[in-house]
């Protein structure tokens, strides 16, 4: 007899969205019948995500014998040709292809689709639409929705639009009608994710914004809570910040992408804010909704940075009263204008975030602390975990339902999560 068919494995690295085209791209692989074969959606971000990407493929394939590694994401994407050397590799996927069934079928029945080529990457650029295959949320208590995907700028440290393409909008229309299938399936949280979530309708009519988008969202669905998952500051519209402040089903915690607390580096990142426009967007936020929360992505060592430049990153955290830090030292990308540019020292690097990160970890201690003795709505991850309106991780003393949303009383901290 014939041994089963091992079904596929899947490999993620990088960001939310990654995460969300893997489950996408297991729906399209089981439809297509897929077997034997392990998918490793990569990363870009920066020359060491590529280098883990590597390693993480000869792993795998190590503990997988007799499977097809098939690799797709930003990173082959970007660079197609490392991973076509690689003698583990069996094809690569680019990031519209893997988002195809035909590619997927392709992969599955050679012998009945026909042959296809072991590099399939297309010119992302050319791509003008995007999500065409929208997935029912996965987990069993958030979901996520990919409203946006690419990017139009072109920040010197970046190689993500040249993974991802330029920028492109789900409708309106469509958005809602999939948030109304993920509450009717029971789901209490919905997340907008993107790449540049405030590009959010420039390609569509009437060229509408993202605040446009939220609210429509919050009107036509009852969705308990909306969450946005990252943003540029300087690009949220004016209905964007009306519903921060009005719309109580909106959760009041933002992730921003800052990236540098020193004026000079954020012309030479080719940001398009300066160190006061992130203050003063905290600063607004919070003034008109008490209690806002915010995390942000900051890179410690950029080229040219100073100790003094870095410094004054530091105090961006405190100046704008940040809590969750996502800390990147910087890894020059080849590629891009940054990796040209006079590069600080590895261990200089290294120590600034170290430094970062401390001071991360003592803000969020600072406001975890501040929390004891608050009444919550606590939407459950898991019998015994949660997350709060303001995205603080929450730890039950006795199993809870998942997916629901308690009221809860915080009796305690233990420097990275809530106690209740």
């Amino acid at each position: 007899m014939n041994a089963p068919q091992k079904p596929p494995v899947f490999a993620t690295l990088g960001c939310r969205l990654n995460a969300y085209e893997t489950e996408a791209m297991k729906e399209l692989a089981a439809a297509a019948g897929l077997s034997e074969a392990v998918i490793v959606n990569t990363c870009a971000v920066t020359g060491e995500a590529v280098r883990k990407a590597k390693q993480e493929i000869r792993r795998l394939a190590r503990e997988n014998p007799g499977a097809a590694i098939i690799v797709t994401g930003c990173a082959a994407q970007t660079e197609p040709e490392t991973f076509a050397a690689m003698p583990e590799v069996a094809r690569v996927v680019g990031n519209h292809e893997k988002m195809q069934p035909a590619t997927w079928a392709g992969i599955a029945e050679p012998d009945l689709i026909g042959e296809t080529e072991r590099v399939q990457v297309d010119d992302i650029m050319s791509v003008r639409e995007t999500a065409g295959h929208l997935i029912d949320g996965f987990g069993r208590h958030r979901a996520y929705v990919q409203v946006q995907n690419g990017c139009d700028h072109r920040c010197t440290f970046c190689i993500i639009p040249y993974g991802r393409g330029n920028s492109r909008s789900v409708p309106a229309g469509v958005v809602v009608e999939q948030i109304n299938r993920l509450v009717d399936r029971g789901f209490n949280e919905v997340v907008l994710t993107g790449v540049d979530l405030t590009s959010w309708g420039a390609d569509l009519p009437g060229e509408p914004r993202l605040g446009d988008l939220v609210r429509r969202i919050l009107k036509l669905t009852s969705v308990p809570r909306l969450r946005i998952s990252s943003i540029d500051s300087i690009e949220a519209d004016p209905a964007l910040i009306e519903a921060i402040a009005t719309e109580p089903r909106l959760m009041p915690h933002l992730h921003l992408s800052l990236q540098a607390g020193d004026d000079l580096i954020l012309k030479r990142m080719k940001r398009r804010h300066l160190r006061d426009d992130a203050i003063r967007f905290c600063e607004e936020a919070r003034r008109l909704r008490p209690g806002m929360v915010f995390g942000a992505d900051i890179i410690a060592g950029f080229p040219t940075e100073t100790e003094a430049m870095f410094q004054r990153s530091l105090d961006l955290v405190g100046d704008c009263g940040l809590t969750f830090l996502h800390v990147f030292p910087f890894s020059p990308r080849k590629g891009t204008p940054a990796a040209r540019m006079p590069q600080v020292r590895g261990p200089e690097i290294k120590e600034r975030a170290a430094r970062l990160r401390g001071l991360g970890d003592r803000v969020l201690g600072e406001h975890l602390a501040g929390q004891v003795g608050q009444v919550h709505r606590v939407l459950t991850e898991g019998a015994r975990v949660g997350r709060t309106e303001g995205f603080a991780e929450v730890a039950f003393a006795a199993d809870q339902p998942e997916g629901a949303i308690l009221e809860v009383r915080v009796i305690g901290q233990d420097g990275t999560r809530l106690l209740a």
